[in-house]
């Protein structure tokens, strides 16, 4: 998955002159994953290694030049074992925060029929995360095992799903939940014919 770059309906692109909110998010990442690779003595090549990637994407990552994917940093922060939200964060926040849809960017997948987005403030460490996924008809996203003692639980809002777990596969009907260790490898499918909307709670049990 790569940083949706496509500006919410009614919303007005930036000037030149201004940073986007991409531009920052991508700043973010990589001061993040700069820091926490070094408060660990790594470096970028031993950071390769433990996660499996490329040491020059991870590179391109910490310096900005790179728009990261999704897929990418899940591993990187498994690797890490830190949480996927740390990696986003800008640092912590007390008091009360309204989160507007314009002013958000999603998480996409390369082809375009998955997205995430966060519900909550990516300021700070938190143990609970919360998101808003959409899977276009057709959708069919995997994803590796997340670190040990992550919790997946997950609303149908609107359409029809499969999610498929360590224990099996689940056929899901709007207002259906389930809850599960994601500590294994998993997949969410758009089974119907229409977009459907999930709502994600993500939490880690230390």
């Amino acid at each position: 998955m790569t940083i949706d770059t496509a500006p919410s309906a009614g919303q007005s692109s930036a000037p030149p002159s201004a940073p986007s909110s991409l531009d920052q998010l991508v700043g973010v990442i990589g001061d993040n994953l700069r820091g926490f690779r070094r408060r660990q003595g790594l470096s970028v090549d031993g950071l390769a290694q433990l996660s499996g990637s490329d040491p020059h994407i991870l590179m391109a990552i910490e310096e900005g030049r790179h728009r990261p994917d999704i897929g990418t940093l899940w591993t990187v922060a498994k690797a890490l074992d830190l949480s996927f939200s740390s990696l986003l964060s800008t640092g912590g926040e007390a008091g009360t925060t309204v989160i507007r849809r314009v002013e958000q960017r999603s998480l996409t997948s390369r082809d375009g029929l998955f997205t995430s987005r966060a519900l909550f403030p990516l300021k700070g460490e938190r143990q609970v995360e919360f998101y808003e996924l959409r899977l276009s008809p057709g959708a069919d996203e995997a994803s590796d095992g997340h670190s040990p003692g992550t919790i997946e639980n997950i609303l149908v809002g609107r359409g029809r799903v499969e999610i498929a777990t360590a224990d099996g596969e689940h056929r899901l009907e709007e207002g259906d939940s389930i809850l599960f260790e994601a500590d294994a490898p998993h997949r969410y499918r758009n089974s119907g014919d229409g977009e459907a909307v999930l709502y994600l709670v993500m939490s880690y049990i230390l």
